[in-house]
């Protein structure tokens, strides 16, 4: 049994959210993210510096995550029956390989297949430290602890305006063994649970289905805006795409800081809808008026939506799972995340080859409507609805 979930068995005041094994476990996530983000972010222009175009890089992404929606399932389906510590390890060993090899094999053909063998990287790696988050925090402040937990600063574009693409790769694969060196010091819960078979049942958690479909429609547009916001800025003549995440990251944090209690307190609705509203907005200002304020409030907006929708969402993912079915909620959610990620990103990719940057905006904000409406008419009325949950009371 978990720190926290013995505090809460003893019944003294309000649960204890804040354990050394949830510090360790974000660290680590921290970790994995700052990897992911700084090769993300930057990854377009690395294509370029190769000789490719919007669309090869969009292509990069869709396959990154097609790679990692393949692996997912099948982490789960690992973690499910009790491995948590090879998994990470793998993984991370994996995140800290990639960034070295587009350091020392700079060939645009070659970029690509690291690019995917990085997918499979972090599908081990989020897919475990969300688990392991899962298993440490407590039940009654879970979508709380949650946010907290998913919290990490875009330094990608800083670093590689910086100092280049070499320093910036070699960061990060440091960074994956940074995080290797902490998880040694997490002692997560002995997950003791019955051998699962390898079938379809075992690998896809029915009842995190609704929170991820939500979020993977909403994942075309940040697909979109991680891959192309920092180009667009250039050619537009708007301020560098670092000001872009750099504000947008500060935003994240205040509201993973600051509001991660209200799905507790009053559900997943709000964050669905005013997030949804938030990130349409932010694109529609890149589309239609973009200049320097517009550019920074786009920023504003987008941190806001993702860093809201994003663990609220997850949260509803994962908070009725078992200690059986926790990798499956974890790996399934995440699926969802890679799906709508990799084709935002190459759907952005081609939309810009073809239509141009206005048009892409304009298109892909359309998801934002359409993650809505899967939400209203099939998500709220789920079990695993906090919303639902409240309003029977």
């Amino acid at each position: 049994m978990s720190e926290a979930t013995t505090a809460a068995a003893k019944g003294k005041g309000e649960p204890k959210l804040w354990t050394r094994d949830l510090v360790l476990i974000i660290l680590v996530n921290l970790c994995v993210f700052t990897n992911h983000i700084m090769s993300l972010s930057t990854f377009p222009f690395y294509i370029q510096s190769l000789g490719g175009t919007e669309a090869v890089a969009g292509i990069c992404a869709a396959a990154f995550s097609f790679v990692a929606v393949i692996i997912r399932p099948f982490v789960g389906w690992w973690l499910d029956n009790g491995v948590r510590r090879a998994a990470l390890v793998v993984g991370l060993v994996l995140m800290g390989l990639a960034p070295l090899g587009y350091v020392f094999v700079p060939v645009l053909s070659v970029a690509i297949a690291i690019r995917m063998m990085h997918g499979v990287g972090l599908s081990f790696s989020n897919s475990t430290t969300a688990t392991v988050a899962s298993d440490v925090i407590c039940r009654p402040r879970f979508a709380e602890g949650m946010g907290y937990f998913g919290m990490a600063p875009a330094l990608g574009l800083s670093l590689m305006e910086g100092f280049g693409f070499n320093a910036l790769y070699a960061v990060a694969a440091v960074i994956a063994g940074l995080g290797l060196v902490l998880f040694a010091f997490v002692r997560a819960p002995k997950v003791d649970v019955p051998k699962k078979k390898l079938d379809l049942r075992t690998i896809i958690n029915r009842d995190s289905l609704p929170a991820t479909v939500t979020m993977l429609i909403f994942m075309f547009t940040f697909g979109a805006l991680e891959n192309f916001v920092a180009i667009f800025a250039s050619e537009a003549s708007l301020p560098s795409g670092s000001i872009y995440f750099l504000v947008m990251s500060a935003m994240l944090l205040l509201v993973r800081i600051t509001l991660g209690k209200l799905v507790d307190q009053r559900g997943e609705a709000f964050f669905v809808y005013s997030c949804n509203a938030a990130m349409l907005a932010a694109f529609l200002l890149l589309a239609f008026v973009p200049n320097a304020v517009t550019y920074i409030l786009s920023a504003v907006l987008a941190g806001y939506a993702f860093g809201g929708l994003e663990p609220s969402l997850q949260s509803m993912a994962v908070h009725t799972s078992t200690e059986e079915t926790r990798g499956s909620a974890n790996s399934t959610f995440l699926c969802g995340y890679d799906i709508g990620y990799g084709l935002g990103g190459g759907i952005a990719g081609s939309l810009i080859t073809g239509l141009g940057y206005s048009a892409m905006w304009s298109i892909v904000s359309l998801a934002c409507v359409l993650s809505v409406i899967v939400y209203v008419v099939w998500a709220r009325h789920s079990d695993t609805s906090f919303s639902k949950r409240l309003a029977n009371r």
